[in-house]
């Protein structure tokens, strides 16, 4: 079934529109994201081709949202293929450009590659795979992009937050950081800890999640899902701008898995479904479904040790929020991201150093960094906190997710117009980020952890 849904018109896009947009099954908020603001690069008229399902009517809903906003409205006039063959009508129709893929991960690399062979640029949601026989998928799909010269990109929004480019910036400030220490596995020279929640309130109402969100041949688990972001930063911070080859440059050495227990009551109110769906019998024990949403996880990155750990509980509780800690250890100073209780869960940046004696130095080196990137950030300046130096970062600063996911877009958007532009270094960093995240999720099932609990 084909039908238009209509917005309110009340802005023009600019002259220089050229491009239209097509969302694929659109089973995850993001998917919207991309058509948040009116873009110079964009048509009013863009497309969905999707199943005949919820997920698509909080899509269309999401759309509707902004065409009718008070503030700055978007124009967008919405083209809608709802079907079973959704996939069929846009492989024979593929009417625009550019083509966004956000929602169930197993399957989705084939998609992104057929697209690429049909000459469309793909913005990709993060992953875009969950099993490690799927790498030669993601090698192929790439070579049919560079073949095609169009632009794929699976877009990491992290990277755009301030706390973590900072953190960067500071990691590769030698008189700051000093070098990388290697560490080991008890002590590793990367620590990163990702902790979220299932159940999020809005409003005091639950945000619902797709049933199939449980479903780890689906979603993945924790390391390839969510943990996407947290290896690219890894390697984001450690090897700037640097082609990485992970067949050489990274050792697997261990991997853990362990569910979360969501009882019937839980899984209701977090999906609005009855528990529990024949699609989830596989993990369903006498104490609730058994979700395999943790991960953790020990690789060494050019020899350095790095330690991962990607946590999801149920519910976090009152006046908390999503923790998240990223320590990175120098020859002169560990630098820290800490976003929990003492952070009013907000992330900050600390710098320690390793000796007292070269605190005053290690000061005087931060401020004149501060001051180096002012231009980009302006504001910045440190704190004395006695073992630590912590970074004032302004709030103007802090932009939040969605605008994140705005500065994405328009990189993206940069990339499909020259393709030739994308550095040469992002396609070894989604290998290697997809290597590490596949094969550690294998090879805690391979050790046996995480079997589920009675």
């Amino acid at each position: 079934m084909r039908f238009p849904i209509v917005g309110v018109l009340l802005m023009a896009l600019p002259a220089a529109a050229q491009w239209r947009i097509v969302t694929v099954d659109p089973g995850h908020f993001h998917a919207g994201l991309f058509q948040k603001e009116a873009l110079p690069e964009l048509a009013p008229e863009a497309f969905v081709y999707a199943p005949l399902s919820t997920d698509l009517t909080a899509h269309l809903n999401r759309i509707a949202g902004f065409n009718t906003r008070k503030d700055n409205p978007t124009q967008w006039r919405t083209r809608v293929y709802a079907g079973a063959d959704y996939w069929e009508r846009f492989v024979a129709e593929h009417p625009g450009q550019v083509v966004v893929f956000s929602g169930r991960n197993r399957g989705k690399i084939d998609k992104i590659d057929q697209a690429a062979q049909l000459g469309m640029h793909v913005l990709g949601d993060k992953p875009w795979i969950i099993e490690p026989e799927d790498m030669p998928k993601i090698e192929a799909a790439l070579a049919h992009a560079k073949e095609k010269q169009v632009a794929l990109f699976d877009g990491m929004t992290q990277r755009y937050e301030v706390s973590c480019a900072l953190q960067k910036e500071l990691v590769i400030t030698e008189d700051v950081f000093g070098t990388a220490l290697k560490g080991s596995l008890e002590n590793p020279g990367v620590y990163m800890e990702s902790v979220h929640f299932l159940l999020k309130l809005v409003a005091g109402n639950p945000n619902l999640r797709p049933a199939w969100f449980f479903d780890i041949r689906q979603q993945g688990e924790g390391l390839t899902d969510v943990g996407t972001h947290v290896v690219d930063l890894v390697q984001w911070t450690l090897a700037p701008n640097q082609a990485i080859d992970y067949r050489k440059d990274i050792e697997m050495l261990s991997g853990e898995r362990w569910p979360t227990v969501l009882t019937p009551a839980q899984f209701q109110k977090v999906t609005g479904v009855e528990p529990f769906p024949d699609s989830l019998s596989e993990w369903v024990k006498p104490n609730g479904l058994n979700y395999f949403c943790n991960n953790r996880v020990n690789y060494k990155l050019r020899g350095v040790h790095v330690k991962l750990d990607v946590k999801w509980d149920y519910e976090a509780a009152p006046g908390t929020g999503d923790t998240e800690l990223a320590i990175f250890r120098g020859s002169l100073a560990r630098v820290e991201l800490r976003q929990g209780k003492a952070e009013n869960f907000r992330p900050e940046v600390f710098v320690v150093p390793n000796r007292a004696e070269d605190k005053a130095r290690i000061a005087a080196a931060l401020d004149r960094k501060l001051k180096a990137i002012g231009g980009e950030w302006p504001g910045l300046t440190a704190t004395d906190k006695g073992a630590e130096l912590q970074i004032n970062i302004p709030d103007k600063l802090r932009i939040g997710h969605e605008a994140h996911f705005a500065v994405l877009a328009q990189k993206f958007l940069s990339y499909a117009k020259s393709p030739a532009t994308m550095p040469a270094w992002e396609t070894p960093y989604m290998l290697a980020k997809y290597y590490v995240t596949t094969q550690g999720v294998a090879l805690a099932r391979r050790n046996g952890s995480g079997k589920g609990t009675e």
